[in-house]
């Protein structure tokens, strides 16, 4: 399971990290480049090192079944997607192109209706040509997830193997 953001999932909507400062503008390259990101009105409200905090607002046209006022899974899956991606660049010393290569998402109940939905990623494996990531989404609170998610994001083949903090670049002899 992921690891609890700090303190409140507010936090990450009224001081954003010094991190987040410098690659907002490609968090926001990143979503520009995924239409439905920029249609569904998804939100990057933090950035810290390996980690990407966001959320999708409530809409109507976003709602999955207008009975339950309840937005839909498409919704709250592209946030976790987008935010995993985020969170990759934010675990590299230089920010690359990232790809998607496998998402597996499990929902533990129904959003709530009429809310929209926070999410958090944590980029927690970077290896020579690929990243991994955790994911949850949640409304107040991440110990009670919406949905949670694991996924695999391929990294750009021409892009500085170093992680963040990690001068050296990848463990030296063998598989990371």
């Amino acid at each position: 399971m992921p690891e609890t953001p700090p303190e409140s999932p507010a936090d990450h909507c009224e001081a954003p990290s010094p991190l987040f400062e410098r690659l907002k503008g490609f968090a926001a390259q990143m979503l520009q480049a995924v239409p439905h990101a920029q249609a569904l009105g998804l939100e990057i409200t933090d950035i810290q090192f390996a980690k990407a905090f966001g959320r999708a607002p409530y809409r109507e046209e976003l709602v999955g079944d207008p009975e339950t006022g309840v937005i839909a899974g498409g919704v709250i899956i592209t946030l976790l997607d987008n935010l995993g991606g985020v969170a990759v660049v934010a675990a590299l010393e230089e920010p690359t192109s990232v790809a998607t290569l496998d998402l597996r998402i499990d929902y533990m109940r129904p959003a709530a209706a009429g809310r929209g939905v926070c999410a958090m990623a944590h980029c927690y494996h970077v290896a020579r040509s690929v990243a991994f990531v955790r994911a949850v989404a949640y409304e107040d609170n991440p110990d009670d997830p919406v949905a949670h998610a694991s996924g695999v994001f391929m990294l750009d083949a021409k892009h500085d193997r170093r992680r963040r903090g990690d001068p050296g670049g990848l463990k030296k002899g063998g598989r990371e």
